[in-house]
Parts: structure tokens; sequence; C-alpha cells
């Protein structure tokens, strides 16, 4: 192959690797700020929760107000049953009496639930928990995996643009002004295979000769199209099959 075909092949396989190092440390600031909505959800679980749980609290004690209030009229009805004279009087108080025990019964039922849901939504409360410490370990690892790939990422771009620098010192000036020509116009790539007698990226059809003489590898030529560098991959060779070592009986 061409020395500067070779050349040009490597150049476009170290761009192309740098530009995907780039990309991938670009979208870094998103993949933090989806891990740090990962912990969001987890802490709003947990408000949700302790939210619930102190709405209950609030709740029984109002009612469990209530049933004081009931149980201190129920008292005085009672201290005035014992003062009555006349039964009309006392059936009065009884009904009283009768509508504020009602309403504490009624009162002491709804407490009950609450209890009940309260211990549910106390358990609500731990799950809430464990899971958002779940999650922040969780978070951890995803973040110091993230600052370490940012390290790798960084080093191989540091390696990638050393490399090229060897390359485009090595590489004919006329040759390299093509190159950095295409690429500025072609989104970063200025390279194709040729296969089947098409530009494996514009994939239009060339002519047989200039097939031909793309697939000799030792000139640069240019896509008609798109104005890639094209080269031929050659084939690789079939691997050989398996030789029939077993023996047979004379």
């Amino acid at each position: 192959m061409l020395p500067a075909l070779d050349r040009v092949i490597a150049l476009q396989k170290l761009d192309s690797a740098a530009h995907d190092a780039s990309r991938r440390l670009a979208d870094e600031p998103e993949r933090a700020k989806a891990l740090e909505a990962r912990l969001d959800l987890a802490r709003e679980h947990v408000a949700d929760a302790k939210g619930r749980l102190a709405a209950n609290q609030t709740t029984r004690r109002d009612i469990e107000k209530d049933v004081a209030v009931h149980q201190g009229r129920l008292s005085k009805f009672r201290e005035q049953a014992m003062a009555v004279k006349t039964n009309q009087e006392y059936h009065a108080i009884q009904k009283e009496i009768g509508f504020a025990q009602g309403e504490i019964k009624a009162l002491e039922d709804k407490i009950l639930e609450l209890m009940l849901d309260g211990d549910e939504q106390s358990a609500a409360v731990k799950r809430a928990d464990k899971a958002l410490a779940d999650e922040m370990k969780a978070v951890d690892v995803d973040k110091r995996a993230m600052a370490a790939e940012i390290e790798q990422l960084k080093a191989l771009m540091a390696r990638i643009a050393s490399e090229r620098r060897q390359l485009t010192e090595e590489l004919d000036a006329q040759v390299l002004a093509i190159f950095e020509r295409v690429a500025k116009a072609r989104n970063g790539v200025a390279v194709a295979e040729a296969r089947d007698a098409v530009c494996t990226i514009c994939h239009v059809r060339m002519r047989p000769q200039v097939f031909n003489t793309v697939r000799k590898n030792d000139s640069i030529i240019q896509c008609d199209s798109c104005q890639r560098i094209l080269y031929f991959a050659q084939p690789q060779p079939s691997p050989a099959p398996a030789s029939d070592n077993a023996t047979h009986a004379m």
C-alpha cells in the first residue's frame, strides 16, 4: 500500500477515535445531571413518605383533642345526671351522654384506623430511607466510574494528539491538505473504503477503471461524489480447515 494512503487511513482512525472521545466527554455533564436526578427522585420519595406520616400524626392529634373535648362533656353530663330532679331532665341528660359516648366511639375507631395506617406509613419511610441510602451508594459508584472514565478519555485524547502530530509530520503536505479540506467539509470523515465499486460512505458507484485503480492502493484517489480519499481493504484469507490427524488401522 502507498505509504501516504496508509498514513491517511491511520490518521482517519485517530480522528474518529478523538471525535468519539470528545463526544463522550461532552456528554459527561448530562450524565452527571442524570445521576443527581436519581438522587433527587429518591429524596422526593423520602419526603413524600415522611409527609404522609406527618399528616397522619397531625390528624391523630387533632382527633385525640376532639376525644378529650367529648370526654370532658361526658364527665360534665354524668355529674349533672346525679343532680337532676325530674325524669324529663334525666332523659335529656342521658341523651347527651349517649351522644357523647357515640362521638367518642367513632373518634376512637378513627384513631385506630390512623394508628394502623401510621404503622404502614412508618414502614414506608424506612423503605424510602433505605432506597435512598442504596441509591446514594450506587450513584457514588457510578460517579467514581465516570471520573475514572474522564481521566481515561483525557489520556486517550492526549495520546491521539501526540500520534496525530507524528503522522502529520510524516505525511506529504499536499496529501495532508486534501485530507484536512475533505475532513472539514465532511464532518471529520475524509477517508472511505471502496467496496464492490461503491464508496461505502456516500454509496455512489464508481467507474470500473477508477475502482480498479483504487484496488491497487498505490495512489491517492478521491471519490467523484463526496471527494473522500478511497482505499480498498484486501479480503482476509479464510482460515485453513483443521487437518485430519486421525490414524487409520492398517
